[in-house]
C-alpha cells in the first residue's frame, strides 16, 4: 500500500514523499454518547486507517489530493485557513488538524505541504474516519514544521480543533487514535486525559457490520441536539440540588459535586426530571432565565431553533451507560469463567438504552442488531454516533465463519446497494495500534 501511494504521489506532484503518517479508525465497545458528558469510554483502534504521504514544500501552499476520485483535490494558502461548517467536505477535516497545530504553536510562517491521502475506513460509518483524518492532519503538520508534542497533547489539540467544523465531540475518537496499542482496548478517562489497558477475553472476537446508512455528525443536528440536551439536564439537575448551575457544564460534574454514586444519580434523575419533553419556556422557568439567555448563553448555534428537549431520557442513558463501562472493565480485569456472557449482556443493555433512551438508532441498525444476535453474537450494539453507521458484535471465535456467512446472506445479499458495499462492510477486527509517522529511508 505504501509503495502504491508513493507511486501515485510521484505522478501527482512530480517528486517523492518524504514521510507518511497513519491514524486508525476506532470502534467503541461500550460507552456511547458519554465522553462529552465527562465519562470514561472503552474503545479500541481498528486496523482500518487514514494514511497520508507528505512532502514539505517551500511555497506556503497546502495541496491536498485523495486516492479516491470521489474526493476532489483542494489547495489553499497555509496563512489563510478557512473552514466551511455548512458543507463538511473531506478537506475541511484536514484543515481542522492543520489549524489546531498552527494555533497551538502560534506558527506565523508555517511550511507548505503536498499531501496525498488514502483511507480504508468506511466514511460516515461511525468508525471515526473524520477524527482519524483530523488526527492524521495534526500529526502531518507537526512533523512538517519540525515540532514535537506528547500523544496526550496531540489528542487534546485534535479534539478541540475538530470543533472548528461544528461537531461538539468529547475526545474519545482522537484519544484512542493516538493512545491505542496493539492487542488491547483502552479505558479512556477525561480531565485529565488518561488511557488504561483493558485486556479483552480470549474466545471471542469483535465483528463490525456497516448498516450502509451514512451518518455525518457535522452535517446533521441530531448529534449536537443530544449534546445540548445533556447540557440542559446538567443545568436543571444542578439548580434543583442547589449547586452553582451556571458553572456546571457536564452530567459528570453534577455527580462529582454531589459526591454520590452513579446509581444514586439515576435515583436523582427519577426524582427531579420528568419523562415528557421540556419546552424552551419550561427550561427558562426552571433556571429563571430569559429565552435570549438560553439561546445565546447555553445553546450551540445550530440548536438555537429547537423548541423541545428530552432531559430525563438523555440523563438516564448517560448515567446508566457510564456504570456499564466500569462494569465492562471490571469483568475484563477479573476474567470470570462466564466473562463473555456478562460482557455480551452489557453490550445488549447499552444498545437498548441507545435505542430507547438516547434515540440514536435507526430501522436498519435495529434490523442488523437483530440479525447479528440471531446468528450467534453474544452481544451486539450500535457503535459511533448512531442514526446509521455500524454495529459491533461479540462473537465466539469458533462461530465466526458461520456468523459472517449468515449475516452476509441475511443483511447484505437482500439489497443491491448493500451488496455493492459488502466487502468493506463486514469484518472481524482486533485491537490495533495508534497513530504513527514513517520516514522514507
Amino acid at each position: 500500500r505504501l509503495q502504491k501511494l508513493k507511486e501515485m504521489f510521484i505522478s501527482k506532484f512530480g517528486s517523492a514523499p518524504k514521510f507518511y503518517v497513519r491514524a486508525p479508525g476506532r470502534v467503541n465497545l461500550i460507552g456511547e454518547h458519554i465522553d462529552y458528558c465527562g465519562y470514561a469510554v472503552l474503545p479500541m483502534a481498528i486496523e482500518q486507517d487514514i494514511l497520508i504521504a507528505v512532502e514539505a514544500v517551500k511555497t506556503q501552499v497546502v495541496q491536498l489530493a485523495n486516492t479516491n476520485s470521489l474526493y476532489l483535490d483542494f489547495s489553499t494558502s497555509v496563512n489563510n485557513i478557512q473552514i466551511n461548517k455548512t458543507k463538511p467536505q473531506w478537506h475541511n477535516y484536514f484543515l481542522c488538524g492543520l489549524k489546531g497545530i498552527q494555533e497551538h504553536f502560534g506558527l506565523n510562517n508555517p511550511t507548505g505541504m503536498n499531501c496525498l491521502l488514502d483511507g480504508t475506513i468506511p466514511p460516515s460509518s461511525g468508525l471515526s474516519s473524520s477524527s482519524a483524518l483530523v488526527c492524521c492532519a495534526g500529526l502531518v503538520t507537526l512533523k512538517a514544521n519540525g515540532k514535537t508534542l506528547s500523544k496526550v497533547e496531540l489528542a487534546e489539540i485534535c479534539t478541540k480543533s475538530e470543533r472548528y467544523i461544528g461537531t461538539e465531540g468529547g475526545g474519545m475518537d482522537q484519544s484512542i487514535s493516538f493512545l491505542a496499542e496493539e492487542g488491547t482496548a483502552k479505558l479512556i478517562e477525561f480531565s485529565p486525559l488518561r488511557a488504561t489497558d483493558v485486556r479483552l477475553p480470549s474466545g471471542a472476537v469483535f465483528v463490525i457490520a456497516n448498516s450502509c446508512v451514512e451518518m455525518n455528525k457535522a452535517a446533521t443536528s441530531h448529534y449536537n441536539i443530544r449534546v445540548m440536551e445533556c447540557r440542559l439536564a446538567t443545568k436543571v439537575l444542578s439548580k434543583s440540588k442547589g449547586l452553582d448551575w451556571k458553572k456546571t457544564l457536564r452530567l459528570r460534574d453534577v455527580q462529582t459535586k454531589l459526591g454520590v454514586s452513579l446509581e444514586e444519580m439515576l435515583t436523582i434523575v427519577e426524582e427531579v426530571l420528568h419523562p415528557e419533553p421540556y419546552s424552551t419556556e419550561e427550561i427558562c422557568k426552571c433556571l429563571g432565565i430569559s429565552l435570549e439567555e438560553l439561546r445565546f448563553q447555553i445553546l450551540s448555534q445550530n440548536t438555537q431553533d429547537v423548541s423541545t428537549f428530552k432531559l430525563y431520557q438523555r440523563a438516564k442513558h448517560v448515567y446508566s451507560e457510564a456504570a456499564r463501562v466500569l462494569e465492562f472493565k471490571k469483568i475484563c480485569n477479573e476474567a470470570p469463567a462466564n466473562a463473555i456472557q456478562l460482557l455480551g449482556e452489557l453490550m445488549n443493555q447499552s444498545y437498548i438504552s441507545c435505542r430507547e433512551m438516547y434515540e440514536c438508532s435507526c430501522p436498519e441498525l435495529d434490523r442488523l442488531v437483530d440479525i447479528c444476535l440471531q446468528f450467534g453474537a453474544i452481544g451486539s450494539r450500535l457503535t459511533g454516533a448512531g442514526w446509521g453507521g455500524c454495529t459491533v458484535s461479540m462473537v465466539p471465535t469458533d462461530k465466526l465463519n458461520t456468523f459472517l456467512k449468515n449475516v452476509k446472506k441475511a443483511y447484505y445479499q437482500t439489497n443491491v446497494q448493500r451488496l455493492a458495499l459488502e466487502n468493506n462492510s463486514l469484518f472481524a477486527t482486533k485491537p490495533g495500534r495508534g497513530a504513527l509517522v514513517f520516514v522514507e529511508a
